[in-house]
């Protein structure tokens, strides 16, 4: 299992952090959710508007999957934010080597 690991930091002037977290459940998953090898996110949010998401696919190939082309999946995941950053988000891949996921989701 690989995880990809988006840092970025919104402008919680521009949108408030509870907006911003209603847009990515409502647009970005459901978009996840159609992508081949997808296998959950875990999404960390300060009340300073910094955050962590984690993606997880079933393998480096469906983690790369989404990177491919001139207009990627990837891009158009992030375009739909780029007015709301206040720099542009760093992204970083990891082995998941150990998960010991909570019980019940915090919603």
């Amino acid at each position: 299992m690989m995880a990809r690991v988006t840092l970025a930091e919104i402008d919680p002037v521009r949108m408030g952090v509870e907006r911003a977290t209603r847009l990515f459940e409502d647009s970005v998953v459901p978009a996840l959710r159609e992508q081949d090898g997808y296998e959950g996110a875990y999404v960390l949010l300060s009340d300073q508007g910094k955050v962590l998401a984690l993606t997880f696919w079933e393998s480096e190939a469906a983690a790369d999957a989404g990177l491919q082309g001139t207009r990627s999946f990837y891009a158009e995941q992030i375009e739909k934010f780029v007015t709301l950053y206040r720099s542009p988000p760093g992204r970083e891949e990891y082995n998941v080597v150990l998960a010991d996921a909570p019980a019940v989701a915090i919603g």
